[in-house]
C-alpha cells in the first residue's frame, strides 16, 4: 500500500506545483492579475508540504523522482489546460522520465 500512497502523493504534488506555476503564469504573463498569481504562490507552497508526506525519508530521492512526475504532468497539464499537442518525442521523453521514477523510488534495495 505504501507504493500506492506514494504515487497518490506524487500526483497531488504535481497538481499543486504545476497548477501553481500555471496560475502564476496566467496572472503575470497572461495579465490576469495578482489574485491568480497569489493563488499560484499558495499552491506552490502546498506542493512543498505534500512532498514531505512521502514515505521515503530521503529528500534527494523524493525530489529526483518527482522530477519525472513533473515532466509528464506538465505535458498533460498543457494538453488539458492549454490545448497543447505533444509530439511523439514529448511522449517518449515523458515515458522515459516515468520509468526513471519507478526505478528511483520502487526498485528493490538491499
Amino acid at each position: 500500500m505504501s507504493v500506492v500512497r506514494s504515487l497518490v502523493l506524487f500526483a497531488l504534488a504535481a497538481l499543486f506545483e504545476i497548477g501553481g506555476a500555471w496560475l502564476v503564469w496566467q496572472g503575470v504573463r497572461e495579465q490576469r492579475g495578482l489574485v491568480w498569481a497569489g493563488a499560484g504562490v499558495i499552491a506552490l507552497g502546498l506542493y512543498g508540504f505534500v512532498a514531505t508526506l512521502q514515505p521515503d525519508a530521503h529528500f534527494g530521492r523524493i525530489l529526483a523522482a518527482y522530477g519525472g512526475v513533473f515532466v509528464a504532468g506538465s505535458l498533460l497539464w498543457g494538453v488539458v489546460a492549454d490545448g497543447f499537442r505533444p509530439d511523439r518525442w514529448d511522449v517518449v521523453g515523458a515515458l522515459v522520465c516515468l520509468v526513471g521514477v519507478l526505478v528511483i523510488m520502487y526498485a528493490p534495495r538491499g
